[in-house]
């Protein structure tokens, strides 16, 4: 009888210094999991630290790999890996081992128990007092306005996808994408693991903060009206203000006589209604840019060398399961 097959998608990037330690991390768990096979699907997603040597030494240990040849983002990768794994469940982790290995345990475990999902879901982390904060608060507002499923304290893309969820995820094409949005709102029934994530210990996160913002428009963008409807109803503010104070302007002329006067008021209403336009310009551009983005209709990503599958898989437009063997 064939045994169920885990995969494990890593989206690796500048992580040369990890991924040795992550991969007998890793293993070692594996092998724990007696009624499992397991193979492993690294992504290069552009390094320029050498981190593809590495994947390619490590093909002792029969693992894929794939070489983006530009960093195309890490949820643009984790898609890569799943297009290429053949696993009937998918792990999906960073390299860094901020992503706890010995949690796939409990992974498989609630993925034989029926779920679909399973989320990593954090209950802290070791990222310093100000960072924590800001992404409590970006978790908040995912749960009230895209994502009411989202966990409270966050998961990143740490999670285990079952086959029909991997099905369906393969549907996506959307380029500026996320992937906890994307499995989230698939709707498939979902349970959570709770885990301290820990900080850190080799390297830098690529993860700036401009990476951050830009996660976060996606995911109001992407999952949410809330920006688009925030111009109707700023719109409405701004128009009820200018009726009160013309309103205000007529009665003190026809009954007190007062006159209105004053450059600074002038001024002041000029700058703040243009600052409202261009506000709203700025989120109207947002959607109309990634309207353009997805009307070039180019790859989603470019696989530039891969290592371990025989033959190599089609292009992600008629995404084929390609021929792989097992790790045990």
């Amino acid at each position: 009888m064939t045994r169920p097959l885990v995969a494990i998608v890593v989206p690796v990037f500048d992580e040369r210094d990890n991924l040795r330690r992550f991969h007998e991390a890793v293993t070692d768990v594996m092998r724990s999991l007696a009624d499992y096979d397991w193979e492993f699907v690294f992504v290069d997603d552009g390094s320029g630290d050498g981190s593809f040597d590495v994947l390619n030494a490590l093909r002792a240990h029969d693992d894929r790999a794939l070489r983006l040849p530009r960093n195309f983002g890490s949820h643009v990768a984790i898609a890569a890996g799943i297009d290429y794994c053949r696993g009937d469940a998918v792990v999906v982790m960073a390299a860094d081992l901020q992503d706890p290995p010995a949690l796939i345990r409990d992974f498989v475990d609630r993925w034989r128990a029926g779920f679909h999902v399973v989320w990593g879901a954090r209950t802290g982390r070791d990222d310093g007092a100000l960072r924590s904060w800001a992404m409590s608060v970006f978790y908040r507002l995912v749960r009230r306005f895209a994502i009411p499923t989202y966990p409270k304290g966050g998961t990143g893309s740490f999670c285990l996808i079952s086959r029909p969820v991997i099905d369906a995820f393969r549907q996506y094409h959307e380029r500026n994408r996320l992937t906890f949005g994307l499995i989230a709102w698939s709707g498939f029934r979902e349970t959570y693991v709770p885990y301290h994530r820990p900080r850190r210990l080799v390297g830098s996160s690529s993860w700036t903060v401009r990476r951050m913002l830009k996660a976060a428009i996606d995911t109001f963008v992407s999952f949410s009206f809330l920006p688009i409807r925030t111009i109707s109803f700023l719109g409405l503010l701004v128009s009820f203000l200018s009726f009160v104070f013309g309103f205000y302007l007529v009665i003190n002329k026809l009954f007190f006589g007062t006159r209105v006067e004053g450059w600074t008021s002038v001024m002041l209403a000029v700058l703040v209604l243009g600052g409202v336009q261009l506000l709203m310009i700025g989120v109207l551009g947002e959607y109309l840019w990634r309207i353009l983005d997805e009307a070039r209709a180019r790859p989603l990503y470019i696989v530039e060398r891969t290592l371990g599958f025989s033959p190599a898989p089609s292009p992600r437009q008629d995404v084929a399961a390609p021929s792989a063997g097992v790790s045990r």
